[in-house]
């Protein structure tokens, strides 16, 4: 789950204009200290993802409180030095306006947990495969291409940080998908 640091939908649950009001766009747990909260209620808009590689190509990152451990592991990988200069960068890589930016990245260089489009297709990187996405989940690994340019979702700041070790909670769908299309072990 993840907020944009404030509320922007309206009394009838609907998004509003205010969705780029804020520079935190921050990825937090479902389940944090015995809290309840009514979804689309007071305070802020929640915002839910598939998984990590889903809320960090929407220009997310782990929030500070919830997930301290990861928020720190995040910005040390991301070369940020505090949660404020994280965000600053983020917010300057992830939109253009209100379009989403998209970067032209080499495929060959793109980590593990990086997102691109390709066509009206987003897939996730996950070793030598790509993974397609979807809001179910995600779909039979193909072979990763060897060369090319990639219109890469997430932000070069994220990619940075993936680069440099950080490990996203991935979706269970995506060692699923892996392991339908290239198992790892036959039997004999």
């Amino acid at each position: 789950m993840g907020n944009r640091g404030g509320r922007f939908h309206r009394a009838d649950r609907t998004l509003g204009v205010m969705r780029w009001k804020s520079k935190s766009w921050i990825v937090c747990l479902c389940a944090f200290k015995i809290r309840r909260r009514t979804v689309f209620g007071e305070g802020y808009t929640e915002l839910f993802f598939l998984d990590e590689p889903t809320a960090l190509a929407a220009g997310h990152r782990p929030c500070f409180e919830c997930r301290r451990t990861e928020a720190r592991a995040f910005a040390t990988a991301a070369g940020a030095p505090t949660a404020g200069a994280l965000d600053a960068m983020l917010d300057a890589e992830r939109r253009d306006g209100r379009a989403k930016r998209m970067h032209a990245w080499a495929i060959q260089s793109l980590p593990d947990g990086a997102m691109f489009a390709d066509r009206a297709q987003a897939f996730a990187v996950k070793g030598a495969h790509i993974l397609p996405w979807s809001f179910a989940g995600y779909g039979p690994a193909r072979a990763r291409p060897a060369h090319g340019t990639v219109a890469a979702l997430t932000p070069p700041t994220s990619l940075r940080a993936l680069v440099n070790g950080y490990a996203p909670t991935w979706h269970g769908s995506a060692d699923e998908s892996a392991s339908c299309e290239f198992p790892l072990h036959q039997k004999r």
